[in-house]
């Protein structure tokens, strides 16, 4: 017997002039999914090479598919991340990065949890602590943290969404991320423009009907 074929997930793109519009349209979209919002939005969070690094990172199991991601960032050099799991039936959070980027960790907040060439990670038992030290190695630069949001976006969904956006050689936007919300079923993401005078970018991705849910 054949197999069924595999349905594209649908999408939607929406082009907006002003910044505030294009910000409005996101959170009215997402919701109460879980997302991510820039550090510094003129900046955003270049993401050329974020599928090739999210799936080095699984591979070697520095991250796995359940993480929950509060902060990240994944440039062209160097990838760190803030994620929440579950360790002993508690919650965890767990920063990592560089080596030489990572900062020691207060003794009082958070302990080491792996010192490997060109790794570094630390865990800490409160987000707060864990986002602080996340925003010390890293300054924010090129940055997203999940703050607006019950829940922060599960790995699982930013792999999965990410990846049917950013492989699509016709995307009218940049890769510049300022925001994105991913959900099991369906994910948005706002880009900055691609250069001076162009519209900012609203992309949604669905796998039956675009729109948020929460979770």
């Amino acid at each position: 017997m054949a197999a069924a074929p595999v349905t594209p997930p649908l999408r939607s793109t929406r082009t907006f002039e002003d910044r505030a519009a294009a910000l409005g349209h996101f959170f009215s979209a997402a919701g109460d999914a879980p997302r991510f919002v820039a550090y510094d939005d003129e900046l955003g969070c270049p993401l050329d090479n974020s599928l090739s690094v999210l799936e080095w990172t699984g591979a070697v199991g520095i991250l796995v598919d359940d993480d929950l991601i509060h902060a990240a960032r994944l440039s062209g050099e160097t990838a760190a991340a803030m994620v929440e799991r579950r360790k002993d039936n508690r919650r965890v959070f767990v920063y990592m990065g560089p080596r030489m980027d990572a900062p020691p960790a207060d003794p009082h907040e958070g302990s080491l949890l792996y010192d490997e060439p060109g790794v570094r990670a630390y865990e800490f038992a409160q987000r707060a602590h864990a986002l602080a030290h996340f925003i010390r190695a890293t300054q924010g630069v090129g940055a997203v943290l999940s703050i607006l949001s019950k829940r922060a976006p599960e790995l699982r969904h930013v792999k999965r969404w990410l990846g049917s956006l950013l492989r699509d050689p016709d995307r009218l936007g940049s890769n510049n991320l300022l925001a994105g919300w991913f959900a099991t079923s369906a994910a948005g993401v706002l880009f900055g423009p691609r250069g001076e005078g162009m519209p900012y970018v609203y992309e949604e991705v669905g796998s039956g009907g675009c729109g948020s849910e929460g979770e």
